[in-house]
């Protein structure tokens, strides 16, 4: 049962999260619930910052990946264990400022930004744009110069690595919709341009290969690349990039197949790389990032909900009905995403109740989790669904028009209520 060493059971044999009862959570706060583990998040913050310290030197830095989880709490956790944060849109710009983060820190991110959204970061003063194609090279270009400032930058380059990972959540590949790829050609001329701009400072390079990776092979064949890159841009237009971004993706367990990572040692991989590429090739080293936010977040996460109904096909299957679903937890529905499912109540007993866990919306594809074992459910029951704290929140949706549930956190100090859960009237609230 345990993929998380924050997950237990006490004496009434009930799911504990964090040394809490999910029991008497449900009770305190309702269900649907998200649950969110400060500790971890802050546990595992400060092991990439240590980490990144140690074995890639030179002022590297984790930069937190803001859409696995955005919420104003959030932010302040981030700055609170002083490193940075990526946005990908102007509302996770607005809700960082509103949370009182220091938006020079901060990378935006993102494919096509629009004028709007550009314009609103430069005035707020945002760190860098991390910028995804020529077109937008002269918007912001033209936006910087508009607002007499000289705005840093850095170029996502796509280096054309399969991660072997599904394709909804691979981005390194040569024709993903992100970047600038090498293989083309095009980096090269993305880089040439960038330079041109009076403007625009360029600073580095940013590139993404995907999610769940669980290994550092990816990331050190990420280095190969960009470094050998780094030193063809070097010879065309003498320029050496300040920084290097190797983008996120290491992978966190959803379930008990999947395997264990041991991020320190992954990175210290990684850095040997980097060290030895550097040395070969003659280039000065870059200041390195990464941008973790899965893997910050998503073993903090739990979600809790009460059983409706159990319904039997006979010698077909089993159906067990929560009052939450897809409204809240779209990624089965979207890549068939594996989860650990538990009845909280009865965590100690047999797991030997076959069912199918469904949601309540009005759609056949409004599923948790397909063909799992608990123990025997009834009406009441409280179902927990584990590593739900990355793309959970982030995603949840008025489909239906179902409020979205709140987000407690759980901390040594007590528990407390970070996103209060939507009403009705959330729901109207911009109609008309």
């Amino acid at each position: 049962m345990q993929i998380c060493n924050n997950i237990d059971t006490n004496e009434q044999g009930v799911l504990t999260f964090t040394g809490y009862s999910t029991v008497e959570l449900a009770e305190k706060y309702g269900t649907p619930l998200y649950l969110m583990d400060e500790n971890k998040i802050r546990e595992k913050m400060r092991t990439y910052k240590n980490a990144m310290e140690k074995y890639f030197g030179n002022g590297a830095a984790p930069i937190y990946a803001s859409k696995a989880a955005s919420f104003k709490r959030i932010y302040q956790i981030a700055a609170e264990e002083n490193i940075g944060i990526d946005v990908v849109s102007a509302g996770e710009i607005y809700t960082a400022l509103a949370a009182g983060y220091d938006i020079s820190r901060a990378f935006f991110h993102g494919n096509n930004k629009t004028e709007d959204e550009i314009a609103f970061a430069i005035k707020n003063g945002i760190g860098y744009f991390v910028a995804d194609s020529q077109s937008e090279l002269e918007a912001i270009n033209l936006e910087a110069k508009k607002q007499g400032k000289v705005q840093k930058i850095l170029l996502r380059i796509t280096p054309g690595i399969d991660t072997h990972t599904n394709k909804k959540i691979a981005t390194g590949n040569v024709d993903s919709k992100f970047g600038m790829a090498i293989a083309t050609g095009q980096a090269h001329d993305f880089v040439g341009m960038a330079l041109e701009y009076d403007s625009l400072k360029l600073c580095g390079y940013h590139c993404h290969v995907g999610s769940q990776v669980f290994d550092a092979e990816t990331f050190i064949d990420a280095v190969d690349i960009m470094m050998d890159f780094t030193l063809e841009i070097k010879e065309k237009y003498s320029f050496e990039p300040e920084i290097l971004n190797l983008g996120g993706g290491f992978g966190v367990r959803y379930v008990a197949s999947h395997p264990e990572l041991d991020i320190e040692n992954s990175i210290r991989e990684v850095g040997e790389v980097l060290d030895a590429k550097c040395r070969e090739l003659g280039v000065k080293k870059p200041r390195i990032m990464m941008e973790p936010g899965r893997s910050v977040v998503a073993d903090a996460g739990m979600t809790l909900y009460t059983v409706g109904t159990v319904k039997q096909i006979t010698k077909f299957k089993n159906y067990v009905a929560i009052d939450g679903g897809m409204t809240d937890n779209p990624r089965f529905a979207l890549y068939d995403a594996e989860y650990t499912v538990i009845n909280a109540k009865k965590a100690t007993l047999p797991k030997n109740y076959r069912c199918t866990i469904v949601g309540k919306c009005c759609e056949s594809g409004d599923i948790i989790q397909e063909d799992v074992h608990i123990a025997p459910p009834q009406k009441g029951d409280i179902i927990a669904v584990l590593t739900t704290g990355a793309y959970n929140y982030s995603m949840a949706s008025n489909y239906n028009r179902i409020p979205k549930p709140p987000v407690v956190m759980l901390s040594d100090k007590g528990d407390y209520v970070a996103v209060k859960r939507e009403t009705y009237e959330d729901i109207i609230r911009n109609d008309v």
